[in-house]
């Protein structure tokens, strides 16, 4: 991975993945629909019902993972082997072996979402997130740790992706108690934008300047233009995230005008508060002040 195709391919898949993410969450929250058991959209029936219910995220994750781990093996030179022979004998290829583990890892949880949405009996959604929460726990431990030899414009490139890192981190550590919150879903699928679209820029910041001229570390110029960079990043990515929602409203809108946008169509409505509840309330209330009434009629002289 520490090479210029090592970090635009991830990139490239997680940017993939959150714009992927940002069309289910958008399809949510315009159809007021579930994001843990979403729907076919209006007229899919039979087959095409059972296509849209796979696992597309799960399937990308799992080819994603296998591709980067026979790259990352293949960049190794006599093969990645874990110690020498001599004496004593020392590790080898550390960095690459941390690659590995992260990729290893995000094969894991692409299979883990497939056999949980399509293989089991019924979905096991707590299955899926403790995978996910661990697959970023061991990410981000890794990336603390990747950074050790780091200085200058390379240190503060991965500060920043770490930081991105530790925050998605803690807010899917948040969902396994709040797995079906919009807001934590919208963030989350933010983040992994930011993930993806930052490791691309950290390619062609570290590997292929634009300028073709390499960045310095003792210019404090171009360490500050790196945050600079991300701040852009963020502000590009939030208006990417509101375009998309904006063209699923007006597809959605166009292609199926019958569909309310406010909610779907199965939703029951609100109606007033007239069951035997509420009419048990009423009773006890209407119980309870005649008894107020009764004390102070005794109370009085």
């Amino acid at each position: 991975m520490g090479t210029f195709v090592g970090h635009v391919y991830p990139g490239l898949f997680l940017l993939s993945y959150g714009l992927y993410q940002a069309v289910v969450v958008s399809k949510a929250v315009i159809f007021n629909d579930s994001l843990l058991h979403p729907s076919s959209p209006p007229g899919n029936r039979g087959r095409w019902a059972r296509l849209w219910q796979v696992s597309y995220g799960g399937l990308l994750k799992t080819l994603a993972g296998s591709v980067l781990i026979a790259y990352e093996i293949s960049c190794v030179k006599g093969g990645l082997i874990l110690m020498n022979r001599e004496l004593p004998p020392r590790f080898m290829y550390a960095k690459q072996w941390q690659h590995l583990t992260m990729f290893v890892l995000l094969t894991l949880h692409g299979c883990v979402d497939v056999t949980s949405r399509n293989l089991l009996p019924q979905r096991c959604l707590l299955l899926e997130k403790g995978t996910l929460v661990l697959t970023f726990s061991v990410l981000l431990l890794l990336l603390v740790s990747h950074v050790q030899d780091s200085e200058g414009v390379e240190l503060q490139t991965h500060a920043l992706l770490i930081l991105v890192v530790a925050l998605l981190t803690l807010l899917l550590t948040a969902a396994l108690w709040t797995p079906a919150a919009v807001q934590l879903s919208v963030i989350e699928t933010f983040l992994f934008q930011m993930m993806g679209s930052w490791l691309i820029q950290a390619g062609f910041i570290l590997y292929k300047p634009v300028t073709g001229y390499p960045w310095q570390d003792d210019d404090i110029n171009d360490i500050m233009f790196v945050t600079t960079f991300f701040c852009w990043h963020v502000m590009v990515n939030a208006l990417c995230l509101l375009g998309i929602y904006g063209v699923s409203c007006f597809w959605y809108h166009c292609h199926h005008p019958s569909v309310r946008l406010t909610g779907s169509r199965d939703t029951p409505c609100h109606t007033s508060a007239v069951g035997p509840v509420y009419k048990l309330l009423q009773e006890v209330e209407q119980s309870e002040k005649e008894d107020r009434a009764l004390l102070l009629a005794q109370s009085s002289p």
